[in-house]
């Protein structure tokens, strides 16, 4: 495991953002600093932490393990979808096919949880029961597992920070053609398998998918999954072998995912996202890197590959040597 020490060291010198004049205009997305080239693009993964649809602060390694998080996973899943990835030349850097991503987001919830306005559990306690054109049955608790697991599909805004998804019904999605039947219909399933395998496979290694997102794109015409895919920022993890006695006592699950951060930002900061936030404390920074880490070891089975910031030199040298 990296060392607090290191991980205190590193915080100043954190990944921001980087310039590569060479590759043209910079788009900026909430994490990831995007750049064009032919017809492919290229995403650079940073350590920007955002949450409540804010940028909250910076993480020291994030941005390493969401990268070689995505790898893994794209390697695993490849015979179920086809997927962006074409290259890994940096541990923060993923060359990737310029696909045209679709205007909705698959949300698979297998546990009624969360506590941002979007979750189902923060609905459900205000009292509805219908939610994303689904019923749920009444008495259902915080952090039960759901009798099978829903797709809760909602909007896709361009890239960028500060834009909110919205709810959206399979019914609506297909009646107003935002996505073709056939297309949809092909998104649910792998949506679904792609939750199956990787609740599977985390379970094996002693951890919870709680939920999920995948975002698609097509490339001449194929569906294809982009973005980032089962990783501590669009997913949820918990600890499998705590899960049932905290869920039985009323207690929260162990997790390693963003839930930590936001109901420690909820909780003791009382930040729900509107306004500027509070500055994020060194001791929430440290725990965060090392969840983050724990997760990509805990999921992968191999050690995480810490390096010394600043790392901008680093990427530049090695993407463009790839390119």
């Amino acid at each position: 495991m990296v060392s607090d020490e290191l991980i205190i060291q590193s915080i100043p010198n954190v990944l921001k953002s980087i310039d590569i004049p060479k590759l043209g205009d910079k788009k900026q997305g909430k994490v990831r600093d995007i750049y064009f080239k032919d017809d492919t693009r290229i995403l650079i993964t940073t350590d920007r932490q955002s949450a409540f649809d804010v940028i909250l602060g910076h993480i020291p390694y994030k941005g390493a393990v969401l990268n070689m998080l995505s790898k893994f996973w794209f390697e695993q899943t490849q015979d179920i979808v086809k997927n962006h990835m074409i290259s890994v030349p940096d541990q923060n850097v993923m060359v990737t096919q310029n696909c045209k991503p679709t205007s909705v987001e698959m949300i698979v919830r297998g546990y009624m949880t969360g506590v941002t306005k979007t979750s189902i559990w923060y609905s459900y306690e205000k009292g509805e029961r219908t939610m994303y054109g689904i019923d749920f049955p009444e008495g259902l608790k915080k952090n039960q597992q759901l009798p099978t697991p829903v797709l809760t599909p909602t909007t896709h805004p361009e890239a960028g920070v500060g834009l909110h998804d919205e709810r959206l019904t399979r019914d609506e999605i297909i009646d107003q053609h935002i996505i073709e039947k056939e297309l949809y219909e092909q998104m649910e399933q792998v949506a679904l398998t792609l939750f199956a395998y990787g609740s599977e496979l985390c379970k094996k290694q002693g951890l919870i998918l709680v939920d999920t997102k995948y975002e698609f794109g097509t490339h001449n015409g194929e569906l294809m999954l982009i973005d980032e895919i089962h990783t501590p920022d669009s997913s949820r993890f918990w600890i499998s072998e705590s899960y049932e006695r905290l869920f039985n006592n009323g207690e929260e699950p162990e997790n390693f995912d963003k839930e930590f951060l936001r109901l420690r930002y909820v909780n003791e900061l009382n930040y729900t996202g509107d306004g500027e936030p509070p500055e994020m404390p060194q001791d929430l920074i440290v725990d965060l890197a090392k969840r983050y880490i724990s997760v990509y070891e805990k999921i992968t089975g191999k050690v995480f590959e810490a390096f010394k910031y600043p790392i901008e030199e680093r990427i530049r040298k090695n993407l463009l040597a790839h390119l």
